[in-house]
């Protein structure tokens, strides 16, 4: 079980790097064709009119991607953002009631996004909800990838809660990538 959770977390990280690969992709190739498009009127031809119509609003559906897809990963990699000036100087069984009560309440957050989430998804989906834009790309797609990023994340809170009150691990974002 330990290695399929592990997996599966690496399998978000991958997939968010993707995402952002894609968008830098992008971005190159509408450089190259804006400077190709240049050089061509430098020496005196008509240019291409190389252009990738929607360009920013699928970068921002990329990041959107690359940005939940990446959620669990960091979380379980010890990357989030922790505030342990206080709590490390705390009693080990403190720490682990106080990162416990944490983790609780990051699931009810996680929990109340991800189900809003997936009926926005639904309910996209069910009205074929499409983006405003140069390129109309029909939403449920962007949002099916933000309520599978916070499933993940929802998994790795979970896991993380019962690898701490299991003893498996004994403070969170220390122990846990070394599992």
């Amino acid at each position: 079980m330990r290695n399929l959770l592990n997996n599966l977390y690496r399998l978000g990280g991958l997939l968010s790097a993707l995402h952002l690969t894609a968008i830098m992709l992008l971005i190159v190739l509408q450089v190259l064709g804006r400077v190709l498009d240049k050089l061509l009127l430098w020496v005196g031809f008509n240019p291409l009119g190389l252009h990738l119509p929607g360009l920013a609003e699928i970068s921002a559906f990329l990041l959107l991607g690359a940005t939940f897809f990446g959620l669990a990963y960091t979380f379980w990699q010890g990357g989030h953002i922790r505030v342990t000036l206080i709590i490390q100087r705390l009693p080990l069984g403190l720490q682990r009631w106080l990162d416990s009560l944490m983790l609780l309440i990051a699931m009810a957050i996680t929990g109340f996004a991800l189900g809003f989430s997936v009926l926005l998804a639904l309910d996209s989906y069910a009205y074929g909800d499409l983006s405003i834009g140069m390129v109309p790309v029909p939403l449920w797609i962007p949002q099916v990838g933000m309520s599978l990023g916070l499933l993940w994340l929802f998994i790795a809170l979970t896991d993380a809660l019962f690898s701490l009150l299991s003893g498996r691990i004994t403070q969170l974002n220390t122990d846990a990538a070394q599992e």
